[in-house]
């Protein structure tokens, strides 16, 4: 059975897709035969992985609303040992027909119990709320991974956000855990970032993967391609951070395996000074507590 990971953070643009798009590519010129679940309306690791989105009759919206085979929905990519499930505009409706279903938390992971024996990672793209398509697609993994920008205000909501998992853990799979949390757009030339890295760091501990996603041009430029940024620019240090970010991903969940990819990238884990987070910070990541 591969593992199953939803990347997922209720806040838009913190890195979700770029880093489910590149972790994956890493993984799958590893061997490691991967499957991307594009969760999110806005289709935006469906176009980012070369697949037109609006030419895709079977997608995500038919395994959640219509059932479907999920095998009829996956694509090849043009990566080997990279397919995906699409997505397109159509899934924005989807939470509508769940709501009325029976077990509609537990849709997605009948569905991917047909499927899961064929890959060794599955990532879940999942869209930017607290719906019912994130609680599928927590539900159904084994594990959670946080991708985290490096500003302050991207502290707020990770709260609600670990409630959140908390309470799926608790109540619908025992199983979830949070597999690591991702630090991305970082920009060392602000103490800010530095400060939140620290945070983050102090609160998450060994969680915390420990190359950082800088900010890059490059990366924002590779989805219009259709290409993972390592493949599109390798030599940019966006790329390499996300080469080493894979390699860490990949020596966390499959140990006592060999990474044979080569790369001259050092793993970007600086923080040029030790300043004072600023006030307030950890009371931006409160767990609530049950009873």
């Amino acid at each position: 059975m591969g593992k199953i990971f939803s990347f997922f953070n209720q806040k838009g643009g913190v890195g979700k897709t770029t880093s489910v798009i590149n972790i994956a590519a890493v993984l799958s010129q590893q061997g490691k035969k991967c499957l991307i679940i594009d969760l999110d309306s806005q289709a935006n690791a469906t176009s980012g992985i070369g697949i037109e989105k609006n030419d895709n009759e079977s997608t995500a919206y038919q395994i959640l609303v219509d059932k479907s085979d999920p095998s009829s929905c996956i694509k090849k990519t043009a990566i080997e040992n990279l397919w995906i499930i699409p997505s397109n505009a159509h899934l924005a409706g989807a939470e509508m027909h769940l709501i009325s279903q029976e077990k509609r938390e537990y849709i997605l992971k009948e569905q991917l119990q047909k499927i899961s024996s064929g890959y060794d990672f599955i990532f879940i793209d999942c869209p930017p709320s607290l719906g019912l398509t994130s609680i599928n697609a927590l539900t159904a993994s084994n594990y959670i991974i946080i991708p985290l920008q490096c500003e302050y205000y991207a502290l707020e909501g990770l709260g609600q956000l670990l409630n959140t998992y908390q309470l799926v853990k608790k109540n619908l799979s025992q199983e979830l855990e949070l597999g690591g949390v991702i630090l991305t757009m970082a920009d060392f030339r602000t103490n800010l970032t530095q400060q939140v890295v620290e945070e983050v760091r102090s609160y998450f501990k060994e969680k915390v993967f420990q190359n950082i996603i800088p900010r890059s041009v490059k990366l924002s430029e590779a989805p219009s391609f259709g290409k993972p940024a390592i493949l599109y620019d390798p030599h940019n240090k966006g790329s390499q951070s996300y080469v080493e970010l894979g390699k860490e991903f990949f020596m966390r969940f499959s140990p006592g395996e060999i990474f044979s990819m080569t790369t001259n990238s050092e793993p970007n884990t600086a923080v040029e000074t030790q300043a004072a987070p600023p006030e307030n910070i950890q009371e931006q990541i409160p767990i609530k507590q049950e009873g």
